[in-house]
């Protein structure tokens, strides 16, 4: 965990969350899914104007209606309130009721009309003899309003079919303009904008697009837990807000600067100036873009005035980016750590070095004969597995553990900052995209192999954040790390697949059936990774 003494802000404890539910009421239309959404109040105190679903804050008595509403195995206790709480916000707010009378029949545009709804529905089902159709409601997402807002709520989003015959009528108070709408037409007119809609519905509309029917939906969400739970975090990007769920490029940044949510932290990609991270970290991005290297190589100071810096990555043999780095660190550069010897990370390091008063100890792992003719590298002094590099002063201590990890390249290793709990993990784990890896340097089984030592390493030293060479920096490192192995296992399988229907192919052939689902440009690229695991595939005789 990162120390709070190294964050950039004084933090600030998030508004206590409101229990709520919301409920997207569902039909097949002559064109496809459509979902009824309603404009809130212009002034509303949340999301005032916004389109949204029905649904409302959790009251006190939906939790002890319990006997007046259907469920289905396993649905209780809480499922059940919040799926009694979206029935009734959706009577009060809309007039539609998802209720059956005693002998099974569902309840009609008759049975709504017997009703009030300026009264409470539970006395009223009770007297008519309805149950609420909570066995007909289902969870599909659950969203936490994120940390930065002055209202926020813990919120299920339900799903359930439009009840037949019924006809949705805005209550003109809390709800207006009930419309049906196309996923796809309403992030549509959100996009031009003439249909306000925040975050999670605009995320929530997205996925809801890919399904055909309400029975698809329906099928999706009958495991009983949502599809996706998310609490987003909030940036700044070309000048404006910008929100991301946890599986996007952005968030682990985000936490990892702002864990209380506040939006501060700039996300634009900058090689003109350092960017804070930490007190303790800062990261200067390379100006080398490319297809390999993203937004360019991000080159990391660890330390502070007070002990000095460790520079990792100096970078390609760019002038102005090493001055750049020299600056940041004040000139007081101790050591200097290359992840790896390929042209992006290593040959800044003798000319930094250069620059600065001592002349601080290039450190590394030197290259071996497979390296090509760019890659060549040879430090100062070579770390061991391990080894602790320290930085001390005015009772500040920054530890870097070593973690040797080859794979990506033979002489690829990785540091962990052990007071606060971060990756710094050169390209052997990147932000956006898989590490290619390239033989004869390369090797799938030495690489597979560091992902899982770095996965111990994770546990070991409670480590929560990856630093890459490329990109933003990635939250949920375990996961992050066990996702990455995943994948390259899958494309494994495809290849063995691959190999199998061709077994007298060479790979142009195998890269043309195992990444089809890549684009085509970059089956050059692929081509490289895929020979790694060829040799791998033959190593252990796995297509056989």
């Amino acid at each position: 965990m990162v120390r709070p003494t190294q964050l950039l802000h004084p933090q600030r404890e998030p508004t206590v969350l409101r229990p709520a539910a919301t409920v997207l009421l569902l039909r097949d239309g002559a064109y496809g899914l459509e979902v009824l959404m309603t404009r809130r109040s212009p002034t509303a105190s949340f999301a005032p104007g916004a389109y949204v679903f029905p649904g409302g804050v959790i009251d006190a008595e939906d939790a002890q209606v319990h006997d007046i509403a259907a469920h289905r195995p396993g649905q209780e206790g809480q499922r059940l309130t919040q799926a009694i709480a979206v029935i009734r916000e959706s009577f009060e707010e809309l007039g539609i009721l998802l209720a059956r009378h005693s002998d099974g029949r569902p309840a009609g545009p008759q049975a709504v009309a017997a009703l009030d709804r300026s009264r409470p529905l539970p006395p009223q089902c009770r007297e008519q003899g309805l149950v609420l159709a909570a066995d007909q409601v289902f969870v599909l997402a659950h969203w936490v309003t994120d940390r930065d807002l002055p209202r926020r709520f813990d919120v299920p989003f339900l799903v359930a079919r439009m009840p037949e015959g019924q006809t949705p009528v805005a209550d003109e108070a809390e709800q207006f303009e009930p419309v049906w709408m196309h996923p796809a037409d309403a992030l549509a007119r959100h996009a031009a904008g003439s249909f306000f809609m925040i975050f999670p519905t605009i995320r929530t509309l997205e996925r809801l697009a890919k399904f055909e029917s309400v029975q698809a939906v329906l099928q999706a969400c009958a495991g009983g837990q949502p599809l996706w739970t998310s609490c987003p975090r909030a940036g700044l990007l070309g000048g404006e807000e910008a929100r991301f769920m946890e599986h996007e490029m952005a968030y682990g940044e985000l936490a990892l600067v702002s864990p209380d949510g506040q939006i501060v932290h700039h996300l634009d990609w900058r090689n003109d100036q350092p960017v804070a991270l930490l007190r303790n970290v800062t990261r200067l991005t390379a100006p080398n873009p490319g297809a390999m290297t993203g937004p360019g190589t991000n080159s990391y100071l660890v330390g502070d005035a007070a002990t000095g810096y460790i520079a990792i990555d100096p970078g390609p043999n760019e002038p102005v980016h090493l001055e750049r780095l020299w600056r940041a660190a004040g000139g007081d550069i101790r050591m200097i750590v290359c992840t790896h010897s390929h042209p992006d990370h290593s040959p800044g390091a003798r000319p930094l070095q250069a620059l600065c008063a001592g002349e601080p100890a290039i450190l590394g792992l030197p290259s071996l004969p497979t390296a090509r003719a760019a890659s060549q590298f040879v430090p100062d002094r070579a770390l061991a597995d391990g080894e602790q590099l320290v930085l001390e002063g005015d009772g500040t201590r920054h530890t870097l553990r070593v973690v040797t990890t080859p794979g990506h390249a033979a002489n690829h290793l990785c540091l962990v900052l052990l007071e606060d709990g971060l990756l710094f993990s050169g390209d052997h784990v990147l932000n956006g995209s898989t590490t290619v890896v390239d033989p004869p340097d390369g090797d799938m089984s030495a690489y597979l192999g560091s992902l899982d030592k770095l996965a111990a390493a994770c546990q070991a030293h409670a480590i929560e954040f990856i630093l890459p060479a490329h990109g933003w920096v990635l939250g949920f490192a375990a996961q992050a790390i066990a996702r990455l192995k995943q994948h390259r296992l899958q494309r494994e399988a495809r290849i063995i697949a691959a190999m199998r229907q061709r077994p007298e192919g060479a790979a142009d052939d195998w890269v043309r059936l195992a990444y089809d689902d890549v684009p085509q440009a970059l089956w050059p690229v692929a081509k490289r990774s895929l020979l790694a695991h060829v040799q791998r595939i033959q190593a252990l005789d796995l297509a056989r």
